[in-house]
């Protein structure tokens, strides 16, 4: 397994579409499965292609909580076909938006189509915090950040914070 890069604001492979898987063989099942290490070990939920510089429309997610087992979901393809009219609002982090969070609304309920790392046609009905993760990460594919949600004034105090954490930790490594 391999640790890839994640990809962080503003690069702009973040805000482009990214194009459908033609064929599923080993190079894309090897990197679903390096994309869900470097989703391990960075301590996130979910991880689209976009967010490690591939443009393709791949996902992997597992909302299980600390100490519960393990319960991985690699997506090829995915396309939500049935989403619930009710919403709720959830306080979002990605990890492409380092260390940032605020508030999103998106539909409760989603069915999600998929084709599994071995090419099979799967069909999921995902509510809570799966049905939240679905969404942000189909946003990704689609060039969509979660700030993105956010009017223009809260996106721009968000970014702003980020950038001085930045700088601020670029100086305490002495790299500014």
């Amino acid at each position: 397994m391999t640790k890839l890069t994640v990809l962080e604001v503003p690069h702009p492979i973040l805000s482009q579409k990214a194009e459908p898987v033609a064929v599923i063989d080993a190079s894309i099942q090897k990197i679903l499965t390096d994309m869900l290490e470097t989703m391990y070990l960075s301590n996130g939920v979910g991880l689209a292609g976009n967010q490690v510089g591939l443009l393709k429309r791949l996902v992997v997610i597992d909302v299980a909580g600390e100490g519960e087992k393990p319960d991985p979901i690699k997506m090829v393809n995915p396309v939500i076909v049935e989403r619930s009219e009710k919403t709720v609002c959830h306080n979002e982090g990605c990890l492409s938006v380092p260390r940032q969070y605020a508030d999103v609304e998106r539909n409760e309920t989603v069915t999600v189509r998929y084709f599994d790392e071995n090419g099979v046609e799967c069909e999921r009905f995902a509510d809570g915090l799966l049905a939240i993760c679905i969404q942000h990460e189909l946003d990704h594919l689609d060039g969509i950040l979660f700030i993105d949600h956010l009017s223009q004034l809260k996106r721009s105090l968000l970014l702003k914070k980020l950038e001085k954490r930045r700088k601020k930790e670029a100086k305490e490594k002495g790299t500014e």
